[in-house]
């Protein structure tokens, strides 16, 4: 299984962002969307599990839950918009991926047997850093990784 893991939009869905995410069987998008028809937009593509951030203060997007938790392809995918928020023991719940943004920083990272992944920001580019989406494969476990998109 194929899933997009897309954060801090902040109410830009860049082409590039929707042509990567093209054939992923689920989305995940990790919170600061910045406007509801974001997640409209990648409904198209697939299914979309979606978190508010810190800056969905106001409308629909702040109708979205603080974390969410998704099983596909048999593991469990655990969803907060600040890695630093993390409000349950990964491990001791299953939890084969936390998926947070915030940062704008991508990161891949295993603790205790749980990965921690960030794909970092794919709206407006922030800090000097590269706008990106994520990419998790789910066989026996799960794999992340990072795209850069060509975005100016």
């Amino acid at each position: 299984m194929l899933i997009g893991v897309i954060s801090d939009t902040h109410g830009l869905l860049r082409p590039e962002a929707m042509a990567a995410l093209r054939g992923v069987e689920h989305i995940l998008h990790a919170g600061d969307v910045g406007d509801i028809a974001i997640l409209d937009r990648l409904r198209g593509i697939a299914p979309v599990t979606a978190i508010r951030g810190n800056v969905d203060v106001s409308g629909a997007c702040a109708e979205l839950p603080a974390t969410d938790v998704v099983e596909l392809g048999g593991q469990l995918f655990y969803l907060v918009h600040s890695v630093h928020d993390l409000d349950i023991n990964a491990k001791a719940a299953g939890v084969a991926m936390v998926v947070s943004g915030h940062s704008h920083k991508a990161k891949v990272e295993v603790k205790d047997g749980v990965v921690y992944f960030n794909p970092g920001s794919a709206g407006p580019r922030r800090f000097s850093l590269p706008v990106t989406v994520g990419f998790v494969t789910v066989d026996d476990g799960v794999e992340a990784s990072v795209m850069e998109l060509s975005a100016g």
